[in-house]
């Protein structure tokens, strides 16, 4: 979302969006009515930070040592800085997309389904977490990018 906004500013030669959405309308409609009626104000922060299976499922990992990781980047996440993510995504209007973008999109996303997504690409198996999961598969797309917009 940071890297559409960012589009808007700057003139950018591509944006590659991982796990993410291009506009509001690929967020999840529960995310606009969260926004719209603030219930984000009334979660501690303390809550969302908490690790437990309700984040490894939503997060798409299975392995421990996922698990670990997702469970000291919550940790490590300030709280004050979550709350105003939260309600920078739930809040966040945009239409506006650049037509150099390729957006990589995890098929068992489950924070930003699929379903609400018009990918370039979609990695198989891959959950919200793709990046640390599908690293390697991930590194090879976007090689196989990147080469082809330098050949141009």
């Amino acid at each position: 979302m940071v890297a559409m906004e960012i589009a808007k500013i700057i003139d950018v030669k591509q944006v590659i969006l991982l796990a993410s959405a291009k506009d509001d309308n690929e967020l999840p409609k529960l995310y606009k009515l969260i926004g719209t009626l603030r219930i984000h104000k009334f979660i501690p922060a303390s809550a969302l930070k908490s690790h437990h299976i309700l984040s490894n499922y939503f997060f798409g990992i299975s392995l421990k040592e996922d698990k670990m990781m997702l469970k000291q980047i919550l940790q490590e996440t300030d709280a004050k800085f979550l709350s105003w993510a939260i309600n920078q995504i739930v809040k966040w209007k945009n239409k506006t997309i650049p037509n150099n973008l390729v957006h990589i999109h995890g098929c068992k996303d489950r924070i930003i389904p699929v379903r609400n997504v018009i990918p370039t690409f979609i990695i198989q198996r891959a959950g919200h977490f793709m990046t640390v999961t599908h690293a390697k598969e991930i590194e090879s797309l976007i090689q196989k990018i990147l080469h082809k917009d330098l050949n141009h």
